[in-house]
């Protein structure tokens, strides 16, 4: 078991971009790279990084306006999430890694292998991928209609996503928990970064890296679709941990999955 404690450092970008991250483990360690999700933080992975072997090192990084990471940009796509995570493995000389990405981190996690193919040796998510409804690339006008609810009610957005994330076992508590913090991001961010979700092509981008792609998906929650039409590029590890947030509420059985899914 390694250290929850660690470093927390930050790198500049434009647009008055100031991205925060925490590092943890021995620089010559085998590299977890953890990117959160829509409306989450870095502090989500803390607690599974604690059962990771003491000699790995882990990098979790608060995303543009998420956690502790500020920004005055315009453009939220997971192209330019990915530059964000891209400035934190130059400032860190990350030679090799394995990029761990829950839900919307999974895409910007794909995005990451593009803009840095030579270091990121696989990608892992999270219960991502599998969310047909959110991508691939969301139709013009649905994607606006999503987007509008956010705009329109950005609490009652927020709860129905929670809902969605939820398994019929889901303690209420936790899902407050759950809904207090992603709901605390301004609200122009979180639909726009949901905007950028839904515009985001995962087929295309599945077809441009090279890197295998896994996802832990939870059985309650997985659209047996998203198996049929994506088997052949994404391993399915399909486990009953808990609900979308199963990192939280399970985190030592999701570091042995996470484990057993690393190759390198």
């Amino acid at each position: 078991m390694s250290s929850v404690e660690g470093s927390t450092r930050s790198v500049q970008r434009a647009w008055e971009t100031s991205i925060h991250y925490t590092v943890s483990g021995p620089e010559d360690g085998p590299t977890w790279l953890y990117v959160h999700g829509w409306g989450c933080r870095r502090t989500d992975f803390a607690q599974v990084a604690a059962f990771l072997p003491a000699d790995h090192r882990v990098i979790a990084v608060d995303l543009a306006s998420h956690g502790d990471s500020r920004s005055a940009r315009t453009a939220w796509t997971m192209r330019e999430f990915a530059h964000d995570v891209a400035a934190v493995t130059d400032a860190e000389s990350v030679e090799r890694c394995a990029v761990v990405g829950h839900s919307l981190g999974g895409a910007v996690a794909v995005e990451l292998a593009r803009v840095r193919p030579d270091i990121v040796t696989q990608v892992i998510g999270i219960d991502s991928f599998h969310y047909l409804g959110l991508y691939p690339a969301v139709e013009d006008s649905l994607a606006r209609q999503m987007v509008r609810s956010f705009e329109d009610d950005f609490p009652a957005a927020v709860r129905g996503l929670v809902v969605m994330g939820s398994v019929p076992d889901t303690d209420p508590d936790f899902g407050e928990t759950i809904f207090r913090k992603m709901s605390s991001i301004p609200p122009a961010v979180g639909a726009a970064a949901l905007d950028g979700m839904l515009r985001w092509d995962m087929d295309e981008a599945l077809g441009a890296v090279r890197q295998p792609v896994t996802t832990l998906a939870v059985r309650g929650l997985l659209d047996p679709a998203a198996v049929d039409r994506y088997g052949e590029r994404i391993d399915f590890v399909v486990h009953e941990l808990g609900s979308h947030h199963f990192l939280i509420e399970a985190p030592e059985e999701t570091a042995k999955l996470l484990m057993a899914a690393r190759f390198d």
